[in-house]
């Protein structure tokens, strides 16, 4: 069906990372599609906000196996078809590369990589038998790395890489793979990212916070910039809305002028004019 046609409770969606921001506002608009929505969220306190007439929520964390596998159960138990998976959990770990710790990357990495694909393979019977479709939230951060962002970037640049090789591999089989790469977007991640972010600078050495002292001030004012200036997270689950209801879906979806600029200049400029113009960008 396309974009302006309805759909019926009669098929199911997943949502993880629901009890706030994008996944939020997405579980919010898919159920006003029509769809029974499966809000994956962390604690009761965000079941019982989020839990609404076609959004069902359960507690899901999905670096956490037995969690992930109840998931699936409950999918598999659900005698309507998995029209699609939204996957949105993630986190943002940032500091500059030479002060953040290894058990920090691995943090990042498990929740925005490894918790992403163990959803997708969870569920990847019910997408198969009934030709469903995969929804990556990816971010401008998986186009373009700037300082101060490595380690996420590097987890949204891997979820690129996923998103290709399972699109090439499932789409013969009828399910169909979509990556969402919004800009900046006034979320709580950006919130938890920022104050995770100071808590890692803090433990930086007198020396690096010395030497990353211009980086760490062009963070913080680009972080905060995004929460003043920002997209409401409503404009990305419009564009999942899409993804999900088109019938022939893109590939990828911008959501922003700020993400279309980014994700087309890394096509037409060198990486040194590009690395020149990400500095005068974050004031550095």
């Amino acid at each position: 069906m396309n974009a302006s046609q309805s759909s019926t409770s009669s098929e199911l969606v997943v949502v993880t990372g629901a009890s706030t921001g994008i996944g939020r506002a997405t579980a919010q608009r898919l159920a006003t599609d029509g769809f029974h929505v499966v809000a994956g969220v962390r604690t009761e306190a965000a079941a019982a906000e989020v839990k609404a007439g076609r959004i069902e929520p359960v507690l899901l964390d999905i670096t956490d196996e037995s969690q992930v596998t109840a998931l699936a159960d409950r999918v598999r138990a659900d005698r309507r078809p998995l029209r699609a998976v939204v996957n949105n959990a993630g986190i943002a770990v940032n500091a500059p590369i030479e002060a953040l710790p290894p058990a920090e990357w691995r943090r990042q990495f498990e929740v925005s990589v490894f918790g992403q694909v163990a959803v997708i393979q969870a569920l990847m019977p019910a997408l198969l038998r009934s030709k469903g479709r995969i929804v990556n939230i990816g971010s401008t951060g998986g186009k373009v790395a700037m300082p101060g962002f490595g380690a996420y970037s590097g987890a949204k640049f891997a979820m690129e890489a996923v998103s290709d090789s399972l699109r090439r591999e499932v789409e013969p089989f009828g399910v169909t793979v979509a990556v969402i790469i919004p800009g900046a977007v006034r979320t709580k991640l950006t919130e938890r990212g920022n104050a995770t972010a100071e808590r890692l600078i803090a433990g930086m050495t007198p020396e690096q916070r010395t030497r990353y002292a211009g980086l760490t001030k062009a963070f913080r004012t680009t972080t905060e910039s995004w929460g003043t200036n920002g997209l409401d997270a409503s404009v990305v689950a419009d564009a999942v809305s899409k993804a999900i209801r088109e019938r022939r879906p893109r590939t990828r979806y911008t959501v922003g002028r700020d993400a279309a600029v980014m994700t087309r200049l890394t096509h037409l400029v060198s990486d040194r004019l590009l690395d020149r113009m990400v500095r005068r960008t974050m004031g550095l």
